[in-house]
Formats: C-alpha cells, structure tokens, sequence
C-alpha cells in the first residue's frame, strides 16, 4: 500500500519502506539537472510514481541527462552501483555497456520508437568484477506536459539465471543422452545443489552430493517432497514448486533462509540459498517436472551481517567514547572558568582546580583502558610479576573503589583467609581487576546494596568471588558480558559512564596471569556474581617484598634541583610544565621545536631534557640522538613525554638514546621522582 501520509508538491507518495522511494524524497534535486521536485512536470511525477510504486523491475531515465530515477525491484540489477546510480545520468552508471544502448536511447528519444530486447547477453561491471549476464528489457518514450518526448520509460527483468540454468540443463540433457554414467559424474560434482523433481508431487528424480550436504544425509531419490524433507513443506518451499509447476513461470529466490535437519533427531540449523526452480516440460510443452538449481551463500549472508554489526558496533563504541569524553571535558571546562573568574575566593579556586585534576585523571584512566585491551588483543602487554599477598592487592583495590561505595552506602563485606595468600602477580595489574569487579558491582546496585569480596583457596589456585545483590543478568547477557563494549541494555539507565570494556579488559588480564574469570546470575533482579581463580604462587618463591620507590630528595634532604630543558611544539602543554617545574625549584628552559632545542640545549648544558617526540623538523628522537652523540650530552637525563605509548613507540624512544619514556598526561608525582633520582 502506498504511504498514507498526504503528499505535497515536493513530495511523490511510494510505497511504505520503499529504500527507492526514501532516496527519490532525500535528494536534493536542486543540484540536479532535474531541479527541484515541486517544479517537475507532471508527465514527471506522473512516470516516477507508476515506476516507484511497481514492485516489477523498473527504471525512467528523464531529460537531455538521461537522470535515472528506478525502483526497489531494480536495486539487485545495480549492485554496488547503487544508490550512487540513483538521481544520477545514465551514462555514469552504465558507460561499459553505453555503445551498446545508445543506439535504442536515440531512437525512443528522437524519433519515439519503442524498443524489445530479449535475453541480450551483456558483460557489465556491478559488483566489483566484470559479469556475463543476460536481460530482457523494452524502453518506451515518456511524453512531457508539452508533448515532446522528454525521457523514456523502462521495464527489465534479469534472465542470468534463467539462461544458465537453462544452459546447465540443456548441458544435462545432452550428456544424458551420451552416458548416464558421465551426467551422473557431472551432476554430483557440481559446485552447487542440483536436483530433479518429478511430476505434481514433486519426486525426488536426481539430487547432487552438494544437496545433499545442504540438507543432512537421508534418502530422497524415489521419495516426494512431502515425505522426504517435511521442513521444507512447512516452509512454504512446497507452495513455490506448486506456482511454477502450474504456471511454468521459474522461480528465483535470493538469500532465501531455510531450517533444516541434518541428522535424525538433531534440531534444525539455518543456512541461506540462492537458487532457481526451472521448468522442465516435456515434447509437447507441458511442466512434468522442475529442475532446482542453487548455492549456498550462508557464509556469505553471515559475513554481511557480521560486517554490518561489526559496523554498528563501532559506531557505538564511537558514540559512547565521545560521550565519555565529553562528561569530564564539561566539569573541566566550568571548573577553569571557576578558576579565573574574579568573583571567586581562594577556596572556591582551589575546589575548581581539584575538579579539573580528578576529571583529568577519568580521562587519562579511559585512554589507559583502551590501550590496554589494545596491546592484550595484540599479545604486547606484558606483566611485571612478582611475589605478591592477596591482601595486598585487595586493599589496592579497595583504596580506588571505597569513594563509589560510600558515596552510594553500600554495605561492603571482605572475607579473605587467615594465612596470607602467596601469588606470583602483577600487583597493579591484579588490584585493576579487582577494581573493575567492585565498580561493576557499585553501578549495577541500588543504594543501601550488599557487595562482597570473598576469597579461599584448595592449595593450588585461590578463588576470589565478587558478588552483589544488585540488578542481575539475563542468560543471554552472560554470554556476551566479556564481550569488548559490552554494555547491558537492561542497565544503560543506571550505568555511571565507561565505555563497556572494563569486563573485557579484566578477562585479558586474568588470563595474562594464567588465570579465569566467569560470570553467574540466577536472572534479571537476582545479583550477581563475578567468579576469579587464579594460580598459587610456588612453594619455593623468595617472600613477598615492598615495591622500591624512586627517591624523592637529593643527598642533603632537600628537594633536588635540577637544570632542566623542555621541548615541546605544544605552547599550552610547554608553558604549564615550565610553570610547575620552577614551583618545585628547577631552571628551566623551554623550546618549541628541535632545532631550538638542540641550540638552547648546547648553551645550558641541561641535567635533564623533557622532550616531546611529535615535533615538527627536528622530531624528539632525532633530537635525543643528537645531544647522545654530543660529549656534554652524554651524561644527560633524557626523559620522553609523549602521547605515543606502544611498545615499538618506547622500542624506538630507548634506541634514541632515551632513558625513560612517559605518557601524556603525565603522572607529575613519576616525574618528580625522576628528576629527583637525577643522572641514571
């Protein structure tokens, strides 16, 4: 039925969810040679409603620009040239077989002859690659409000696979006709499903061993439809041989979904088919059987439709990245107009300067987050393993997730055992984990909840179980929850932001330690419960020892101060760390690109150079090189402050000559650190 909607003059009704009709009411014709729609003629409007209203394959081409305006039924015909092709002149969409039909073009334009071409074989270029394909077609003069004949009307239908069928059979036939034996050979060999069936009961005649590998290994030859494949009765597969059987019109089907079974008892499974049901008649042209012939394109279906939700799962990784960005930008934004806003007291600007250093901090920790499910898929992220007590790392955790808790009053309870828990771990690493569990279970529960941590061991591997009492999971979601952007549908409205890898990125880094982490949920409004096993430290390990810091003052006791050289070609990021650098007592000289750098660095002889790596002319490796080739360079400090963090970024950065490398946004107290360690 065509769209209810009353149309206006710019508008021409179609049928509803007609693709066709959607492009012909978007475009914008005003920068075509057509103008715009509420100035076509009617001859116009008049064409383009019969043509888009046709589910028959169809298509007008219309003024001196042979404009193209076509149909859905079309859309196959174009392949990847639609929907460029549409509301464009024929000759771009068709010149590779434009000799060919301009000679009719001319004649129904000029002198209004109509035209017929049955089964013309031509070789076009729609889908990538040159195809050898046969239409039957008429073209038909359109006559303008004035009279004049000005477009031509045409209706197509593609014989492609009539003709090859018809030539597949005709091939049948005559080996046939030579030796049952050589059709026999051909026919279950043939790369596609192939079968005969006989008579108004549809017969099982001849089937390929491709058929039968489409629809499970039974006995069909002998046997009619209805009693050999019962499934394909029920899906409507009976009622298609039935119209061609009695109209001796073929049939095509494309992508057409089936369920089959294909071993006794076994639940039917899915596959799609493209095929064509052919007439088979006999000397006297009468239909006494069809010849079914068709491919299985299920990994080709299947491939589309993973591309599509590959597609649409970008562009909601996208979309939720964006607005996880954008949420700390906001606060950010506020706070720094806060700061400089005369009206404030000191209070007020110190508030606003926490708030920018927190939100700074959920941004950082998003980039990190990233990149490191990034290296984890690539096999780049590596463990810096060392004995370590499971209290150690809970209470790691626990220092980052306690605000969360608080701020929502949950009731927290941690059972862990009574004699310390030996792992051999990435302290940092495993307290993420952790941390990920308690966040998740913070966002999912209601105020007031329950959350706990409990652990125990069987003397080879501990089990950490983070449960809550908070909105559950459906089983379908427990099947996708490690899945990379995963994000609960159920959920979204109580969500406090993250971009749906927190899960994904926990899954990576249990299993870096050789470990596993499950999931179960009696259901949505049951709770949940998050599930970590992982190894025991060896017996034999050396006991567990502090981290080492990196010293903070020079010999005297009192903060190191250091001659220092900053490059970076970002005069923001220059002028703020040259500023925080001379509040904690360095001298400090800045320079904006490399070769200032290089010129400066030669002057003062710095302790230590910072150094931006993206710098225009002289980048910041170039540079390291160059002051380690120096005899005054030799001894300096050099430190990589870059927003480039992969492996093969630092790789690079350490064959420079650089002795540490640090991401942005810097972590200042690290940086402290290094400055005060002074020469390596």
């Amino acid at each position: 039925m065509s769209d209810p909607r009353p149309a206006s003059a710019s508008s021409i009704p179609v049928l509803a969810g007609s693709e066709a009709g959607h492009l012909l009411n978007s475009t914008a014709w005003e920068d075509t040679p057509l103008g715009p729609m509420a100035q076509w003629p009617q001859s116009l409007r008049v064409a383009a409603g019969i043509c888009l209203n046709s589910r028959f394959p169809m298509f007008l081409w219309w003024g001196p620009s042979l404009v193209n305006i076509y149909n859905d039924a079309y859309i196959p015909m174009l392949g990847l040239k639609h929907p460029g092709a549409f509301g464009r002149p024929a000759t771009d969409s068709w010149s590779e077989i434009w000799p060919v039909l301009e000679p009719q073009v001319g004649a129904v334009i000029r002198d209004g002859r109509a035209s017929w071409n049955e089964r013309v074989p031509l070789t076009i270029l729609r889908n990538g690659v040159m195809e050898d394909c046969w239409f039957t077609w008429s073209y038909s003069p359109i006559h303008g409000d004035g009279g004049a004949i000005d477009g031509l009307f045409c209706a197509v239908t593609e014989e492609t696979l009539h003709v090859r069928a018809e030539a597949a059979l005709a091939r049948l036939s005559r080996e046939a006709a030579d030796a049952a034996h050589t059709l026999r050979t051909w026919f279950n060999n043939a790369p596609g499903f192939i079968a005969i069936l006989r008579g108004p009961d549809f017969v099982f005649e001849m089937v390929n061993q491709a058929y039968y590998q489409l629809i499970g290994h039974r006995d069909l030859e002998g046997r009619p439809l209805a009693e050999a494949l019962p499934e394909a009765q029920e899906q409507g597969f009976a009622g298609l041989l039935e119209d061609v059987y009695a109209t001796g019109e073929p049939f095509i089907g494309r992508a057409m979904r089936i369920l089959v079974q294909r071993t006794p008892g076994a639940p039917k499974s899915e596959a799609f088919v493209d095929f064509v049901y052919q007439p088979v008649r006999d000397v006297h042209g009468k239909v006494v059987a069809i010849f079914a012939q068709g491919s299985d394109v299920s990994e080709q279906v299947r491939a589309v439709q993973a591309l599509r939700d590959a597609d649409r799962q970008k562009d909601e990784f996208l979309a939720t990245l964006a607005h996880e960005l954008r949420n700390p930008l906001a606060p950010i934004r506020q706070a720094a107009m806060v700061a400089r806003s005369g009206a404030a007291d000191s209070e007020r600007k110190a508030w606003a300067l926490d708030v920018i250093e927190r939100q700074a901090g959920h941004m950082a920790l998003l980039l990190d987050d990233l990149l490191d499910v990034s290296r984890i898929s690539r096999g780049r992220l590596d463990l810096r393993l060392e004995p370590v007590d499971l209290q150690q790392v809970v209470d790691s955790a626990l220092e980052i997730s306690m605000p969360s808790l608080e701020r929502k009053n949950h009731r927290l309870a941690i059972e862990l055992p009574a004699a310390p828990v030996r792992l051999l771990a990435d302290p940092l690493r495993l307290a993420q984990v952790l941390c990920n569990l308690l966040s998740n279970a913070s966002k999912y529960t209601d105020h007031g909840g329950n959350i706990a941590l409990r652990a125990g061991t069987d003397g080879r591997e501990v089990t950490i179980r983070v449960q809550d009492d908070g909105i559950g999971l459906a089983p379908e979601a427990q099947d996708h929850i490690f899945e990379m952007f995963s994000q609960i549908s159920s959920a979204i409205d109580r969500a406090e932001g993250g971009l749906g890898i927190g899960l994904a990125l926990s899954r990576g880094l249990v299993g870096l330690h050789r470990g596993t982490i499950a999931v179960r949920s009696a259901g949505v409004g049951t709770g949940s419960e998050f599930v970590v096993t992982l190894p025991l430290a060896p017996a034999d390990d050396a006991g567990i020892s502090p981290a080492h810091a990196l010293p903070a003052q020079g010999r005297s006791g009192e903060p190191a101060r250091r001659k220092v050289l900053i490059a970076d070609d970002n005069a923001d990021a220059l002028e703020t760390m040259v500023a925080l650098l001379e509040m904690e007592g360095h001298e400090v000289q800045a320079a904006s690109d490399g070769h200032k750098a290089l010129a400066l660095a030669q002057q003062m002889l710095p302790d230590i150079a910072i150094l931006d790596i993206g710098m225009p002319g002289l980048n910041g490796n170039e540079l390291a090189a160059r002051i380690r080739a120096s005899d005054w360079g030799r001894d300096v400090t050099l430190i990589a402050l870059t927003g480039w963090g992969q492996a093969e970024d630092r790789a690079r950065s350490s064959a420079a000559g650089f002795d540490h490398h640090l991401t942005k946004p810097v972590d200042f107290d690290r940086l402290n650190a290094l400055l005060a360690a002074g020469s390596v």
